[in-house]
């Protein structure tokens, strides 16, 4: 039986990981702490390490899994900006699942979006002090208006179905063309006509601050923002500012660029020492969710399920259709194109 180490383990993933584990083989060990260089050590005695989006995997963690006898990195998300690929290559392979529920993202976004053009949030809190005064509870109709979408994979092109069951005009900007019946368009004619953007796309080093200050002065005046995505896609300090300076007329975020020291955790009660997220949750037009896109049960379910696949297929000698690339730079790619393992 292969034995995993886990990290960053919450309550809600043992069901799933357990039922799948048992099913095909896998034993995990659970962690609550992160993995880091100070943590690593956890992984000692197992052959693998299953880890999360706020996990810190750079070169010394490598290095010291390495040193342990760690050769595969489970990525139990699509996104993989924690690591420090081209140090894993030779080393250490990683696999990641690239989609799960994709209608949980999509759907949570279109959630948030409503919450935020009918103040359902607001009237929610009144009718609990049993005010149930209309005065600020304006919205706008979604039908006629125009929305931006900035990556149109798995997830983009579900929300982008979900728009236009609302009647919206859907623009969209990708690197990779691929939605059919939609027109692309370039950044800045996206930015500037879109009453709503929503961002659906990974980070990378040409996607960080996708949305900053020289962004949001393109952005048409009201414009609002949805990241459900990755969190340092928007410069948080750029985007505060353009609030500021009602450019930007509402946010709503289940992500944020210094998420990593504060979501998945309660501070209630607390203070809070990052000030830029501070400042973003004082504003009347801005609504925050704690990562939570993916949490359904569907989601959960798919995740354990391709994540003890890509374990499975690594132990048993095959070549994983999740792995990630790290030879010719086409991480996501290139096993369309090889037959055998980067090394």
């Amino acid at each position: 039986m292969m034995k995993i180490a886990f990290f960053d383990t919450k309550d809600y993933d043992i069901p799933s990981f357990e039922k799948f584990g048992k099913e095909y083989g896998v034993e995990f060990k659970y962690y609550e702490t992160k993995l880091s260089v100070d943590t690593a050590g956890l992984a000692r005695g197992y052959d693998g390490v299953c880890a999360f989006v706020n996990d810190t995997i750079d070169a010394p963690v490598i290095d010291k899994l390495y040193g342990l006898g760690i050769r595969i990195i489970a990525m139990r998300c699509a996104g993989y900006n924690n690591v420090d690929l081209k140090h894993c290559f030779g080393k250490i392979h990683v696999v990641r699942v690239p989609a799960y529920s994709p209608y949980a993202v999509a759907e949570h976004t279109m959630a948030l979006l409503l919450t935020s053009v009918r103040r359902i949030h607001k009237a929610y809190n009144r009718t609990k002090d049993f005010n149930f005064s209309l005065s600020g509870l304006m919205g706008f109709d979604l039908h006629g208006k125009t929305v931006g979408v900035i990556g149109t994979g798995k997830i983009g092109k579900v929300f982008i179905d979900i728009c236009k069951g609302f009647g919206m005009r859907v623009l969209a900007y990708d690197k990779f063309p691929s939605a059919e019946g939609v027109q692309y368009v370039c950044l800045d004619e996206l930015f500037g006509r879109s009453d709503i953007i929503s961002l659906h796309c990974p980070l990378t080093e040409e996607t960080e601050h996708l949305i900053d200050g020289a962004a949001v002065e393109k952005l048409k005046k009201g414009v609002i923002i949805l990241n459900t995505s990755r969190g340092g896609l928007i410069d948080a300090e750029a985007l505060l500012d353009g609030i500021k300076k009602r450019k930007i007329g509402a946010a709503c975020l289940d992500v944020y660029e210094e998420e990593s020291d504060v979501f998945f955790r309660d501070f209630s009660g607390h203070i809070v020492d990052d000030d830029v997220l501070a400042r973003l949750l004082s504003m009347p037009n801005v609504i925050v969710t704690s990562h939570q896109a993916f949490l359904t049960e569907e989601a959960l379910s798919g995740i354990a399920e391709t994540t003890v696949k890509n374990l499975t297929a690594f132990f048993g000698g095959e070549l994983c259709e999740n792995e990630l690339c790290y030879r010719c730079g086409n991480v996501e790619n290139c096993v369309k194109e090889r037959r055998e393992r980067c090394f």
